[in-house]
């Protein structure tokens, strides 16, 4: 028979039949066993806080969560936090908080004891923490010592090792609470195997830390590295911050996330059904390779919610390649009541009673401000052109990904000149339409005047204080690609009939596709049908396109319906197919403009939202300020 002892005293669990193996090379299964039937008994307390650690303590930087968040919530301005060897030997967290009178202490280390809520309502919490679980958490699978003074009290420590507590005892303390944790997961061994190197864990205390104290831009942080002894290496300082809450949170982003990435955001501000959207949003030119600088925030709680992170990246649709993840830190507050926080003892998780909302908060949020940011591009993209410049500059230079071309079209990207796409048309008609201004007047303006045109393919333009340099192709594509989505605002596109119908022989595989998404197709202003066989008839194309190859055009479509399958919202799938259309109409790579041309393109993208980068979220120009210029020239 297995007994196990719980509380002193001894409880049957199973009586196992002879010979049953209970060495670890369990020969009989649970069904396969007679004897009694099993006995259902309490477990310890010690145990049960050793369970629920598992779930509330993961690894280092979930106690130093725990923790400073506890300090958080007890008022605290001040949070110093201290660690060793990654939070493995040592965890300090010292505040300037209201404390923990002696007598509360015991109580403090009990599970489901707080001073936060009465249990009363769990859908009206304004706190970090609820659940009453972390310090026993703590102290059942490490070594906590905690020391705290009330105002006008004496200070009093006290103490749990592996569940076994010690104190109260008088302490000597100004004033706030002292948490010291030593020696994580040495009560359950097994848990550190699981733990990464000390430079992996303290990389993942700085990243919670940051969340923080972004959180809270009027709460001065400091996170030292302590493993070799004495005062540590500071890893972060964060200082508290004064006036607005909207002015020092962006100091206060700057400070944690680098004055690059504010100073190549947008300031977000939206509201709608209850929900207020707010933070920065970086522009798309200022992407990342990874989705390692994205942020979000409800009610002042750092989350990392699947929902959220899925409003982010349909926000920036059409503005980045599959390949780039955007940048942000979005900040929404509400009723507590529209938002359920209970989720996971981790509390990262969160759920919305209206979830479409909240992502609509998110994606319309985001196109407004990033629509408000016009043709503006990220700066690195002129510090990126300066440093291909310098002498040292090697073979790093920062890539773009873009959406794949079918062959065809690489192949025509490349001609120096191109007789299927006669855009010379398209383009004077644009210009038409833009008001003419005299030399000064250009000059006065962002994108300048232009001056010349190189390599049939980049602009110079002359501006108040520098030049910019234009990717004409790139440029006219996102206008293009504009002009088609607000066409299909009104309803549909408008498009041209062919003379002759275009036949196209394509796999029946391929055509099968094609058909059906016929209606679809033909609302974006292509229009094609059965042609016998494997063979497609193109009748119509979009008319702002111009003259296009049609062939091509259906292949680059059908690759965009591929790699999208068939989890494609309806709008994602439509701007899709729209974008590698744009891409068709555009002013091609080889082709010389002239000067009346080029002014209309510069005078456009001015005009046009999301010009600072192509559709595929490379940038479309480059700006670069007289006095860098001068710098590369030794002219300083």
């Amino acid at each position: 028979m297995i007994a196990a002892r719980t509380n002193g005293s001894i409880c049957r669990v199973w009586r196992l039949s002879p010979g049953y193996a209970t060495d670890g090379n369990m020969q009989k299964t649970r069904h396969e066993m007679d004897g009694d039937r099993p006995v259902i008994c309490q477990l310890g307390e010690s145990v049960v806080n050793r369970i629920a650690a598992g779930e509330v303590v993961e690894r280092p930087a979930s106690a130093v969560k725990e923790l400073v968040e506890n300090a958080l919530d007890a008022g605290a301005r001040r949070v110093g936090i201290q660690y060793a060897d990654g939070g493995k030997t040592l965890i300090r967290v010292v505040d300037d908080g209201h404390g923990i009178a002696p007598a509360d202490l015991p109580l403090a280390l009990s599970r489901h004891a707080t001073s936060k809520i009465d249990g009363s309502d769990l859908l009206n919490i304004h706190t970090f923490g609820f659940r009453g679980e972390a310090l026993p958490s703590l102290g059942a699978v490490g070594r906590l010592a905690i020391t705290s003074r009330v105002q006008g009290e004496g200070g009093a420590r006290i103490s749990v090792s592996g569940g076994r507590r010690d104190g109260p005892r008088p302490a000597a303390l100004n004033g706030g609470t002292v948490a010291e944790l030593r020696d994580l997961f040495f009560a359950t061994p097994a848990r550190l195997k699981f733990l990464r190197s000390d430079r992996a864990e303290a990389q993942a205390i700085l990243g919670v830390v940051k969340r923080l104290a972004m959180a809270e831009p009027r709460v001065g942080f400091t996170l030292h590295d302590v493993s070799r002894g004495g005062d540590g290496r500071q890893v972060l300082r964060a200082d508290p911050l004064t006036g607005t809450f909207q002015s020092a949170l962006r100091d206060r982003l700057t400070r944690v996330l680098g004055a690059e990435f504010s100073d190549n955001a947008v300031r977000v501000d939206f509201a709608r059904d209850g929900l207020h959207l707010t933070g920065l949003a970086a522009l798309p030119t200022y992407s990342r390779g990874r989705a390692v600088a994205q942020y979000f925030f409800v009610n002042g709680r750092p989350v990392l919610d699947r929902m959220l992170f899925g409003a982010l990246r349909a926000g920036y649709t059409d503005l980045l390649s599959r390949d780039r993840h955007p940048a942000a830190a979005l900040f929404i507050n509400c009723d507590p009541q529209l938002v359920d926080v209970n989720v996971h003892p981790s509390k990262a998780e969160v759920r919305f009673r209206n979830p479409a909302s909240a992502r609509s908060l998110i994606v319309l949020g985001l196109r407004g401000a990033l629509l408000e940011s016009g043709h503006r591009a990220s700066s690195t993209v002129a510090d990126a052109a300066l440093g291909a410049m310098s002498p040292e500059f090697g073979a790093h230079a920062r890539v773009y990904q873009m959406d794949s071309y079918s062959r065809s079209v690489r192949s025509r990207r490349n001609r120096p000149t191109d007789p299927l796409f006669d855009d010379s048309v398209t383009v004077s008609a644009r210009a038409e339409h833009v008001a003419p201004t005299t030399v000064d007047e250009a000059l006065a303006s962002p994108l300048g005047a232009a001056r010349a045109q190189v390599h049939e393919n980049y602009i110079i333009a002359q501006t108040a204080d520098g030049i910019v340099i234009v990717d004409q192709h790139a440029a006219h594509e996102r206008l293009v690609y504009e002009k088609l989505k607000e066409q299909m605002a009104g309803r549909r596109v408008a498009s041209q009939a062919l003379l002759i119908p275009e036949i196209v022989e394509m796999p029946e595989e391929s055509a099968s596709r094609l058909l059906e998404v016929a209606d679809d197709l033909s609302r974006l202003g292509l229009v094609i049908e059965r042609f016998g066989g494997n063979a497609l008839a193109v009748r119509e194309t979009p008319a702002i396109l111009g003259t296009v190859d049609a062939a091509a055009m259906l292949r680059d479509v059908l690759d965009e319906l591929s790699d999208l399958g068939d989890s494609g919202a309806v709008q994602s799938r439509i701007d899709a197919v729209l974008s590698r259309m744009a891409c068709h109409g555009s002013v091609r790579s080889g082709r010389r403009m002239a000067a009346e041309e080029m002014n209309a393109l510069l005078r456009e993208m001015e005009m046009t939202p999301y010009s600072g980068q192509c559709n595929h979220g490379r940038p479309t120009y480059v700006e670069l300020k007289l006095k860098d210029i001068e710098r590369l020239f030794g002219r300083t």
